[in-house]
């Protein structure tokens, strides 16, 4: 069972892999490929398994990201096993990431409303999280902590 808190913090990792509008160009974000824009759309429709489009975003980086929180088709590879789960479907996709906060060792801070932690614990997993060092866009804490509280998240 997903809690109010994790709920809103899968929101906000969503906001910050894709941004509102192209939520509201897609399927609340479940199929949307790496390198899509609002303007640009590029949206899968099969759900059976991740799309394993590679994508180019710069010269010396092409990427398989795809879905709300942007998985990498090697990771959905593992947690699809690990997690015996039979598709990439909007319920596996939130498996797989709360898989990953729960690796992270993040739930507890989330639970506390110690999301400025929780960020941190996860960086290393979404590249525009704030820390994640990964030389792509990192959004701003203040921006992504007003979306987790929009989203029903509280704080300590």
């Amino acid at each position: 069972m997903i809690t109010v808190n994790q709920r809103a913090f899968l929101d906000m990792i969503t906001h910050s892999e894709l941004g509102p509008a192209l939520l509201a160009v897609s399927d609340n974000g479940y199929n949307v490929i790496v390198g899509s824009t609002p303007s640009h759309p590029d949206l899968f429709d099969d759900y059976s398994d991740h799309p394993r489009k590679f994508v180019a975003i710069n010269p010396h980086l092409t990427s398989s990201a795809a879905g709300r929180y942007q998985q990498l088709a090697r990771n959905y590879d593992f947690y699809k096993k690990a997690l015996k789960l039979p598709d990439f479907s909007p319920d596996s996709q939130d498996a797989i990431a709360l898989q990953q906060i729960k690796e992270c060792k993040a739930i507890p801070d989330i639970e506390a409303g110690n999301f400025t932690r929780a960020v941190s614990l996860c960086a290393h997993i979404w590249a525009s999280l704030p820390g994640a060092g990964y030389g792509q866009h990192e959004n701003k804490l203040a921006d992504l902590q007003n979306a987790y509280l929009a989203a029903g998240g509280s704080l300590a």
